[in-house]
């Protein structure tokens, strides 16, 4: 038997010890899924406050916005790289078209979440300002953009925060109707302590 089997029979071997038949995630895909949820609906809620907030509260609003999206990009990037190493990865709970579908889904919510970090950088850089990690400057890398392009930068980075909420929401009613109209184990999955009750 070669190595590369071994190790995977032996990983195999110590999950089903565990109790862990691959059909829940573990603890840090868990942790790093709620996470994000949090950053995400933290920023959106940020971004459709600090209008109404007054000078100096909107300026602390937006740092705050800077400081946790560079948190959420960090998340992200963690998030990709242990999904990405072996020993982390899930049977899916459903086959066939709503396999194809929910793995569409995630695919995108990745992608838009990817997207409007790199937007929110590009967005600040492009008109010559730093992003700010909780107060620390970060220089822009490039020369300002003109007046237009920044704009669109601006607009797109609007629309993909936009597109996240509502697929985020999308995404997390398709997992209530799971639980509580077809009783299955979609959000239990993600939310183990639901098993237990």
């Amino acid at each position: 038997m070669q190595r590369n089997q071994l190790s995977k029979l032996s990983n195999t071997a110590t999950r089903i010890v565990a109790g862990d038949d691959k059909t829940t995630y573990d603890r840090t895909s868990i942790a790093l899924h709620w996470l994000t949820a949090v950053l995400v609906l933290t920023q959106f809620v940020l971004a459709q406050v600090w209008g109404f907030a007054p000078r100096p509260t909107k300026h602390l609003l937006i740092v705050a916005h800077m400081s946790f999206g560079i948190l959420l990009t960090a998340v992200l990037l963690l998030r990709v790289l242990w999904r990405l190493s072996p020993g982390h990865q899930t049977r899916p709970a459903s086959t066939g078209w709503i396999e194809l579908a929910a793995k569409a889904v995630h695919y995108l919510l990745y992608a838009l979440l990817i997207s409007v970090a790199v937007l929110g950088f590009v967005l600040r850089w492009s008109g010559n300002e730093s992003m700010s990690f909780f107060g620390l400057p970060i220089k822009p890398p490039f020369a300002p953009f003109s007046k237009p392009a920044h704009h669109n930068v601006g607009e797109a980075h609007e629309l993909a925060g936009w597109a996240i909420i509502v697929l985020a929401a999308l995404h997390a009613a398709a997992a209530l109707f799971h639980h509580f109209f077809l009783r299955d184990n979609v959000l239990v999955r993600m939310l183990p302590i639901l098993k237990k009750r």
